[in-house]
Parts: C-alpha cells; sequence; structure tokens
C-alpha cells in the first residue's frame, strides 16, 4: 500500500514510518523540514502540490500538531490548536479533491478528552469527557477543548469515499532515545522515579508495538468508524507504574515528588504538570470488543521488554497482527 503520513517525524510518526516500511508498504512523510526521499514538504496549513501524494493513495495516517509538552502560554495554546485544527481541515479537503481518495483516513487524537478520574475507567461508550471537573486546571480544560475541536474537524471534513477514524491514543512507550519512556527511564536511573504529588493519579500507556499492531488491525477492518482508544488494557496508578519501572531496570529507590516539586521541575523542563498529574484511566473498550488481542496488555511484562530492548538497542517495532 501507499501511505501517506502528514506530521510522520516525531516519535509517533518515526515508530509507524520504521514499521510500516519494514512490512513492504511505501510510505510518504509529509513534513515541514523534509530531509529523506521519501519526506515531502508541506505546511501543514494550506493547500499545496503536496497534495498529489494523497491522490492515488491507499492510507493517510495524519500525526501533525504541535508537540504538547510545552510550557502553558497564550502562544502555544494557540500553536497547539491550529497545529491540530488546520492540518486536519487541509488533509480533510486534500482527500475531499482527490480524484482517487484513500479508502481510510487514521486521524491522530489523544486520550486528553477522556476527565481527570479515579473511581473507574473511561472508554469509548462510557468515558467522561473532560471540560468540567471541580478544582482541575485551566489547561486541563483547554487540552479538552483543543482535542474536541481536532476531532471535530475530522467529522466535518467531507470524504464519503473514505473511511475515517479518530485515533485516542495513550503515551506510547518504545525504546526509542528522547521518547517519553527514554525520559521516564531517565529520571528513574538519577533516582527521581518516585511517586508524584501521591502517585494516585492513573497512568494509560500502550507499547509500541501493539500500538503499530493496532493501527495494521484498524487499516484492515473496513466496519471500524469514530473514535477508538488506543492504550493498553491495564492502566495503574503512578505510584505502581515508577515502581515497576524501577524493578525492570534494577532500581530499588525513586525519590517522592511533591506537586510544587513537579510543578518547579516541569518550569526547568519548559513542560507542564497535566502529563504528569491528570489521572488518565483510559482501556480500549472498542477494540477489545472487536477481537484485537495485545501482545503486551500488563505494564510488569511491558516495562521489562522495553527495558531489554533499550539497553540492547533494538528498535523494530515489527510483530505479526492478529485479531
Amino acid at each position: 500500500m501507499k501511505i501517506v503520513i502528514p506530521g510522520g517525524t516525531g516519535q509517533v510518526g518515526a515508530i509507524l514510518d520504521r514499521a510500516l516500511t519494514e512490512a513492504g508498504h511505501e510510505v510518504v512523510v509529509l513534513t515541514r523540514r523534509p530531509s529523506r526521499d521519501r519526506e515531502v514538504w508541506w505546511d501543514g496549513e494550506h493547500p499545496g502540490s503536496w497534495a498529489r501524494e494523497i491522490d492515488g493513495s491507499d492510507v493517510v495516517i495524519n500525526l501533525a500538531g504541535r508537540s504538547v509538552s510545552c510550557r502553558n502560554t497564550p502562544a502555544n495554546r494557540k500553536a497547539m490548536m491550529d497545529s491540530r485544527v488546520h492540518s486536519t481541515r487541509v488533509v480533510g479537503e486534500a482527500i475531499a479533491a482527490a480524484a482517487s481518495p484513500p479508502r481510510v483516513w487514521l486521524q491522530m487524537s489523544t486520550i486528553a478528552i477522556y476527565s481527570h478520574r479515579y473511581d473507574a475507567p473511561n472508554d469509548e461508550a462510557t468515558g467522561q469527557v473532560g471540560g468540567d471537573e471541580p478544582d482541575v486546571p485551566d489547561s486541563w480544560s483547554y487540552s479538552v477543548e483543543i482535542t474536541k475541536a481536532w476531532e471535530r474537524a475530522l467529522e466535518l471534513a467531507d470524504t464519503p469515499h473514505t473511511r475515517k477514524v479518530a485515533l485516542r491514543t495513550a503515551m506510547v512507550m518504545s525504546p526509542d532515545r528522547g521518547g517519553v519512556f527514554d525520559v521516564l527511564l531517565g529520571l528513574a536511573r538519577l533516582g527521581l522515579g518516585g511517586p508524584v504529588a501521591g502517585g494516585t493519579q492513573y497512568v494509560s500507556w500502550i507499547h509500541d508495538q501493539d500500538f503499530v499492531r493496532a493501527v495494521e488491525f484498524l487499516l484492515d477492518r473496513d466496519d471500524i468508524t469514530g473514535p477508538v482508544n488506543l492504550a493498553a488494557p491495564g492502566p495503574l496508578p503512578q505510584r505502581a507504574f515508577m515502581r515497576v519501572l524501577r524493578a525492570a531496570r534494577g532500581i530499588p529507590v525513586g525519590l517522592p515528588a511533591t506537586k510544587w516539586m513537579a510543578e518547579l521541575g516541569a518550569f526547568a523542563l519548559r513542560s507542564n504538570t497535566e502529563l504528569l498529574l491528570k489521572s488518565r484511566r483510559v482501556v480500549p473498550g472498542r477494540l477489545l470488543a472487536e477481537g484485537f488481542t495485545f501482545d503486551h496488555p500488563q505494564w510488569p511484562e511491558a516495562a521489562v521488554d522495553l527495558v531489554r530492548r533499550a539497553r540492547h538497542g533494538t528498535g523494530s517495532t515489527r510483530r505479526p497482527v492478529r485479531a
């Protein structure tokens, strides 16, 4: 298949690019900074010659959007919103104008749309959309608004011949340098891998190999549309999540951090504390109902595998897809 990946130069894009290329597909990445033969320039906002790559392709997987790991400033808020909504809109316009449109459009989204909660997991059918929880920071509510606008842009795209799926994706754990797992493992090595603000907030995650397999599963299933949670079925409290990671790496102690310490660290890293403090208890209801089987459903085994691959520099995500 010919697969076009707008915004495919980040961590998740690199994972998909590598895996889909290894599987024998033709992968074209749309990026603002092309550096390889398979990369084509686009600005993520305006129509252009890049649309020729979409016309005649089989699949579009749109990952474009400014990283959420940034300071909560008005300029960054606007960039996060605009980069997601504008890129989704212009991809939809390119698909609508194509003489031979792709059969499926997978659109990146996020589990940030769900509420901050501890009592029960969020799935696609019964999950609570966030934004109005008492005593949550305004920035968390804005993340929900970004996600709703992002998915609304997908819904409004007039692409009657192209199936659309919103990938509500948890943190993708891979051994690649610079990814979220690499950051967490680095903190653990420094002795900073303890509970944050008590550590009762839930962490939702997905192993990179299961992420790729879930994407391939959704490409093959012509009957699945709408939002799908890409998250492992075993979310767990942050305290337990980091304890398991330390054990997998052989690190006995992780110093705890208070909320103000987390805020200070996030400020130093030019990031924000939502990624650390919001309780993201999300499960893959639709994937499980449709028969998808996870290779890495629980964090203890997944962490051991990721640590092993990180030690040996193994980045391949290839695994056979099975229903």
